[in-house]
């Protein structure tokens, strides 16, 4: 440790991203990256954008693509904050509206950048444990006399469990909970649940927040962003404008402006994501594994005679690639990528070939 970091450095824990291995004939099923590219117009349009404008500065407001996400989620633009990848719009939510005097509150078991976050800023934060079939219960996040949040946090799907909460649930933490703002990370939410953002014309304390990373193929470009009513947006302005005006590149910004307009690409890639995902629950089912139900594009399984650990060592001599988390209630779950139906197949076929071992 440096002599000269700042205490707040010294007291962080850092989040740990998932492993990016340079190994050949790889397949790669732990960061929860689409295995098909990324719109055909999205790429056309990153390409014509690759020209002398470079040398400009991108619009500071990225309004193409505000203009673009309110029209596609029926809201106004000024309803609609745009940010370098959903961690950044996470992390100026975190720093502009849920730091207040009170704890945030999310699930034990859910994206452990949340809890970073909260070090990073300072927050005072609460887990709230799920239930014990990683369920969010939503007795748990209703204020009492003695108990209010001072923000809450819940991802849906959940992330690493896959699970679901029904749209029903998150309205009723969002109306019980009107002393705070309850932000819902729909990161997963386009592979087979139904979105919070119809709810936020009635909440003026809800947020949403998304990302190009998953359901639009676009991990390597770095957009997300939020919809809520506009005050909460002005605040992420304002954080946004106090840290990096310029965000979002040229490139960027031209690239997710296509994706959105590419419809038809969206709905049939979350398809075969869909598809792909219900066999690979299936198979891995019919080997002997527990599947916990999954909204999102990845699955989360364990075996009930073979450690997880182990198990996601012996894929990787393969050349495959899981994520498996050293964490109490989940340490023998290994989550996997759904990848198309060929890395699925593999997949499958080697765990076959390590049980039978």
């Amino acid at each position: 440790m440096s002599r000269y970091w700042s205490a707040v450095v010294h007291g962080l824990t850092p989040y740990v991203p998932g492993e990016q291995p340079k190994l050949d004939n790889l397949i790669k099923l732990n960061t929860n990256e689409l295995p098909f590219g990324p719109s055909p117009a999205a790429l056309a349009a990153i390409r014509a954008e690759t020209s002398d404008s470079l040398r400009l500065y991108p619009d500071p407001n990225a309004d193409r693509l505000k203009t673009a996400l309110a029209d596609r989620h029926r809201v106004a633009p000024n309803q609609v904050f745009v940010g370098n990848g959903s961690d950044e719009v996470l992390a100026h939510a975190f720093q502009g509206l849920l730091r207040q005097q009170a704890p945030v509150w999310f699930p034990d078991i859910t994206y452990s950048f949340y809890p970073v976050y909260c070090g990073l800023y300072g927050i005072e934060y609460e887990p709230i444990t799920l239930d014990e079939s990683f369920r969010v219960r939503v007795s748990d996040y209703l204020p009492s006399d003695d108990r209010r949040a001072g923000g809450i946090v819940i991802a849906n799907p959940n992330a690493p469990t896959g699970r679901l909460s029904p749209i029903e649930d998150i309205e009723r933490i969002v109306a019980g909970n009107p002393q705070c703002v309850v932000l819902v990370d729909e990161a997963y939410v386009d592979f087979g649940g139904t979105s919070a953002i119809g709810l936020v014309a009635s909440h003026p304390n809800l947020l949403v927040v998304h990302t190009f990373s998953k359901s639009r193929a676009l991990a390597g470009l770095r957009v997300g962003y939020a919809i809520g009513q506009a005050d909460l947006i002005e605040g992420l302005e304002r954080v946004k404008n106090s840290f990096n005006s310029y965000p979002l590149d040229r490139l960027a910004i031209a690239g997710a402006v296509a994706s959105v307009e590419d419809e038809a690409w969206f709905r049939d890639t979350c398809d075969r994501v869909i598809a792909n995902r219900e066999q690979l629950a299936a198979d891995l089912t019919q080997a002997g594994f527990e599947v916990l139900p999954s909204a999102a594009n990845f699955v989360f399984a364990r075996h009930p005679d073979h450690d997880a650990a182990a198990l996601a060592r012996a894929l990787r001599e393969r050349a495959i690639i899981v994520r498996h988390f050293a964490r109490p209630r989940i340490d023998q779950f290994l989550r996997i990528t759904v990848g198309t139906r060929e890395q699925c197949a593999r997949l499958v076929e080697a765990l076959q070939e390590i049980l039978a071992g």
